[in-house]
């Protein structure tokens, strides 16, 4: 299938191609595996620049009558659906990421040109968990440093760890 698709667009081939890996079951025990390599195909084609889409997101969104429906030409719709799903879910988590940040560079102003504030949200944007021990590495700062600079961010305590004596700062 991978190679009789070749010379169709990028979008309908992905369609085509989890559709196939769905009927086939290529590997029973692995349903997730064919989104993931399809992402992996986008990737490759240059559709997607840095990141493999997670196109789980998407279809957490289309009726599962609908993705495996009887009806080849439902199946191919409800993919694409996934996609446009995805690519929205995508678009909010970067608007929502883009807020945070200039939220976060708010806390900048009068601040020191060597200040390591701007690294800092740079990691925690980054990074969905942050440790003193990742914050300690990535900024070459003292543990005690690391605690103080994620305090001037205000970050909720779901996003940052404290290192827990005796876990070698976990």
């Amino acid at each position: 299938m991978l190679q009789a698709t070749k010379d169709l667009p990028t979008v309908l081939r992905v369609a085509l191609l989890i559709d196939a890996w769905t009927e086939i079951e290529v590997l029973q025990h692995a349903p997730w595996l064919g989104p993931l390599l399809v992402g992996a195909l986008l990737r490759q084609t240059g559709t997607t620049a840095h990141h493999l889409i997670g196109l789980h997101v998407g279809a957490q969104k289309i009726p599962r009558e609908r993705r495996r429906a009887h009806d080849k030409v439902v199946r191919l719709l409800a993919v694409l659906e996934t996609i446009h799903a995805t690519a929205s879910a995508g678009l909010k988590e970067h608007d929502r990421l883009l807020l945070a940040r200039t939220q976060l560079e708010r806390r900048l102003r009068s601040r020191r040109t060597s200040s390591k504030l701007p690294r800092l949200i740079d990691l925690v944007l980054a990074r969905p968990l942050v440790s003193t021990a990742m914050v300690q590495k990535e900024l070459d700062v003292s543990r005690q440093g690391a605690l103080d600079l994620v305090g001037e961010l205000n970050l909720p305590e779901n996003h940052w760890k404290k290192a827990v004596p005796g876990l070698g700062g976990v």
